[in-house]
């Protein structure tokens, strides 16, 4: 007999304590913060009325400049873990709002596996990120889902000469390979002029450039695909400093629009991050129900 999640909860001792941990890079700007790592976690707190709900930021860059420039303290991973530990919780659910599994969510994973080698917690999982697995034997496709998801936040109908660019990170990680993944799956599901290019990774936005002039696009639209609308959406993609994407763009003739808003916002999307949780916690583990 199967044991569903709701069965789980009844049999739970009265006394277990429980906590959600919500990771992810952060952000130093509160108004993208609000609207996006907030409202998740406010979701959390919402559908997980049980259970303690913490925060907990992998890049210790954005944790200093909170404390000093906001006098806001935000925990790293493992701070937020030895909190736990320390205060008795017994059971501790890992949620990764990390987009790929690259340097970020590997972070999680050490911070995982160490506080699991310890025992210091009955149970443990860890979430996994929006885009994971791709429809190996036995497991789901996670790139079809999650990009229809973000697709709920494109503009309405394209002309023939209108393009769709999504700016996702990059890395120097082996997971950069996910973005060509990406594109394949746009390919297949036939979205017309619609490439992913990174900011730090490949492809690259010169390389976009090339392809759309030989499909004789006029027009862009530049879209985040990122957790929140910080530094790389607001000066990166959409500044007006000359190195932007957008004065990339217009000074190589195209007309550029640009959408300021992390994918965190988007309902669709927070929807299958609340699933990665959910999967996680049933399977005690970095795992998810197939």
């Amino acid at each position: 007999m199967t044991t569903t999640y709701a069965d789980e909860q009844q049999q739970e001792p009265e006394s277990e304590k429980k906590a959600i941990l919500v990771c992810s890079f952060g952000t130093t700007f509160a108004d993208s913060r609000k609207v996006t790592i907030e409202a998740i976690e406010n979701r959390v707190r919402a559908e997980y009325p049980d259970w303690e709900v913490r925060r907990a930021f992998s890049a210790h860059k954005v944790i200093k400049v909170l404390k000093e420039r906001d006098g806001i303290d935000v925990d790293t991973p493992e701070q937020a873990m030895q909190k736990l530990a320390d205060e008795g919780y017994t059971k501790v659910a890992i949620m990764s709002l990390d987009v790929i599994p690259g340097f970020e969510y590997d972070y999680d994973t050490r911070v995982f596996n160490m506080w699991k080698d310890q025992g210091s917690f009955k149970k443990m999982s860890l979430a996994l990120p929006l885009f994971y697995y791709m429809g190996q034997t036995n497991k789901p496709d996670d790139f079809i889902p999650a990009l229809n998801a973000v697709k709920t936040e494109f503009p309405g109908q394209q002309g023939d000469d209108e393009a769709i660019l999504i700016m996702a990170h990059g890395t120097a990680h082996p997971a950069n390979a996910y973005y060509t993944v990406m594109q394949d799956r746009i390919n297949e599901l036939g979205w017309k002029n619609t490439w992913i290019y990174t900011v730090e990774g490949t492809p690259n936005l010169e390389e976009i450039i090339a392809q759309m002039k030989g499909k004789n696009i006029k027009k862009v639209t530049l879209f985040p695909l990122m957790m929140v609308a910080g530094d790389h959406a607001n000066n990166d993609m959409a500044g007006a400093d000359k190195e932007s994407h957008k004065s990339q763009l217009l000074a190589a003739g195209f007309e550029v629009d640009t959408y300021i808003h992390g994918i965190g916002e988007n309902v669709a999307v927070q929807d299958l991050y609340m699933q990665r949780l959910k999967d996680a916690i049933a399977n005690h583990g970095q795992a998810r129900n197939t």
